[in-house]
């Protein structure tokens, strides 16, 4: 990392940030075993960061400072999520060898992201900032705020704990609930139809379209023209599937196979009130378990 002082300039932050996001991304889905959880956690944590840095905190490092601040906002995602024990572990803080393992490195960044969530949080942030962020000892020892002899503990149990996972070759299933993959279907249906009208008339009041990582928008009016814009493209096909296990709707391109992005759909009283478009953050699509 750089410890290159920046400039108190929000337009300079906001350009470093969109840069690093994907990386931030990369570490957020794990710790969360969700692609989506993932990029909920790096939204939170750039809020975060823009109200400090706001506010006149000192920072050194752009990228460090972010990474502190997501690897607290992840472990916080947890704790709401699950009840989970004190982070510290009563373990020795074994002195292992140099944890550096090309092998491990390699296996383990190309592992999906549920298996991280079998490991406890200390094994997981040490596990991915070494093997899938790429980080020195010294650096997630700062990120994480612990010693070089506990990281080097957490990596050896976790890295182990994932190798059997992988030997048990664990899978999980989710299926959508009837309700929801009607309403899919539906939406599905119509969007491919190009009856924008009969989609329009789905959605709530107070409807919310978010274009993750680009926009957002409040109000049926403003979302509506979401839909005018898809009305003058051709070439789009949109399919009911899973993304890291929920209801999905994926989107396709061109009729490729293969889907382009992903959007999600919350419902209230049969009415859309939020759509999550990923269109604009391909990282989230790229990382996420699609089926």
């Amino acid at each position: 990392m750089n410890e290159q002082p920046i400039d108190r300039n929000r337009e300079e932050f906001e350009d470093a940030a969109r840069v690093l996001r994907p990386k931030l991304h990369r570490y957020c889905a794990r710790m969360a075993g969700s692609s989506i959880d993932g990029e909920d956690i790096v939204q939170e944590t750039l809020l975060k960061a823009m109200l400090a840095y706001e506010r006149g905190t000192t920072v050194d490092s752009l990228e460090a400072w972010l990474f502190r601040i997501a690897h607290n906002t992840a472990l916080d995602f947890l704790r709401k999520r699950v009840r989970l024990e004190a982070l510290s572990t009563t373990e020795q803080d074994i002195d292992i060898a140099d944890p550096t393992d090309e092998v491990a490195r390699h296996e383990n960044a190309a592992i999906g992201l549920r298996p991280f969530m079998k490991l406890s949080p200390a094994e997981r942030s040490s596990v991915i900032l070494m093997d899938v962020v790429g980080y020195s000892l010294r650096e997630i020892g700062d990120i994480m705020g612990t010693t070089i002899p506990a990281i080097k503990a957490s990596l050896h149990r976790g890295r182990a704990r994932l190798a059997m996972l992988q030997d048990a070759a664990e899978t999980e299933e989710t299926l959508l609930n009837r309700e929801e993959q009607a309403r899919l279907e539906r939406y599905v249906e119509l969007f491919n139809a190009r009856d924008f009208d009969t989609v329009r008339d789905m959605l709530a009041e107070d409807a919310r379209l978010d274009l993750v990582a680009r926009q957002s928008l409040v109000g049926k009016p403003f979302v509506g023209k979401y839909f005018t814009k898809y009305g003058g493209r051709d070439g789009w096909r949109l399919a009911v599937g899973r993304v890291d296990g929920r209801p999905a709707v994926l989107s396709h391109e061109n009729n490729s196979p293969t889907p382009t992005n992903f959007i999600l759909l919350d419902w209230r009283g049969g009415r859309i009130v939020r759509i999550r478009d990923f269109y604009f953050a391909p990282y989230v699509t790229e990382a996420a378990e699609i089926g």
